[in-house]
């Protein structure tokens, strides 16, 4: 089941900039929002779903700081 929001011109064109190809436009609205908040979703995931998750942010945020250090290495 779906919803339809009525939103201002503008706001449909700031959304659509920041749309990436592979995104819908939920998705989009979802990631600059920042999701659901965490006491909404609070239970749905099992203790082990949510320990995954946690490694994988994790794992993401090691690649991230690697990767900035990479990049502040060659323009030292």
């Amino acid at each position: 089941m779906s919803k339809s929001v009525r939103v201002s011109e503008e706001f449909h064109e700031f959304v659509a900039a920041h749309k990436r190809d592979d995104e819908t436009m939920e998705e989009t609205l979802r990631r600059l929002i920042g999701g659901p908040h965490p006491k909404d979703v609070a239970g749905i995931l099992s203790s082990e779903t949510a320990e995954g998750m946690r490694e994988r942010l994790a794992e993401k945020r090691e690649r991230d700081v690697a990767g900035k250090d990479e990049l502040r290495e060659r323009f030292e």
